[in-house]
């Protein structure tokens, strides 16, 4: 394993497969995958491998035992007065738009997240996902997990993001 001299508040380890970045601005927070462009743990195993992401998620996120975690319920693509727009554009923001009001109540930001599990009931609406989900992470890579599923609770919902945050403890 070679450590590799870097610019600012970040360590590079680096074999012939495998590439570990540990951000020491976030501490709490590490990303274990040789495919990720976020911060690694230092102390992962560096000839581990996994597959390379289909999308712009991490493998897998660790967050230390001292953090505070958020576990946010499933958001849905409904305004605040309740209303379902047609729209799937719409509801995805939406529902996006609604996780990131529960995070900030929290303290907390998109950069927080760490894991998301998004249910979407149209597979044509992959794209759509996708769009807005770097639109509002901001190339922020938690773990994620996408499900095309039969239905939600309510057959005009085509949409569901639950994410858990995680954050530094106060």
């Amino acid at each position: 394993m070679t450590l590799l001299p870097k610019s600012g508040a970040t360590l590079v380890f680096q074999t012939s497969r495998f590439t570990l970045r540990y951000d020491l601005s976030t501490p709490y927070m590490f990303v274990i995958c040789s495919h990720c462009k976020r911060s690694s743990h230092a102390e992962a195993d560096p000839d581990a491998q996994c597959a390379q992401t289909f999308s712009n998620y991490s493998q897998a996120v660790e967050v230390e035992a001292s953090v505070r975690l958020l576990h946010v319920a499933g958001q849905v693509g409904v305004t605040l007065e309740g209303v379902i727009p047609d729209d799937p554009q719409r509801q995805h923001e939406l529902a996006w738009a609604n996780v990131l009001a529960i995070l900030k109540a929290a303290g907390m930001s998109h950069e927080n997240i760490v894991d998301a599990h998004v249910f979407i009931t149209d597979r044509t609406h992959i794209g759509i996902y996708r769009e807005v989900r770097d639109r509002i992470l901001k190339g922020h890579r938690p773990a994620a997990t996408l499900l095309v599923i039969s239905g939600l609770a309510d057959p005009r919902l085509v949409v569901e993001v639950a994410v858990v945050a995680a954050a530094p403890a106060t």
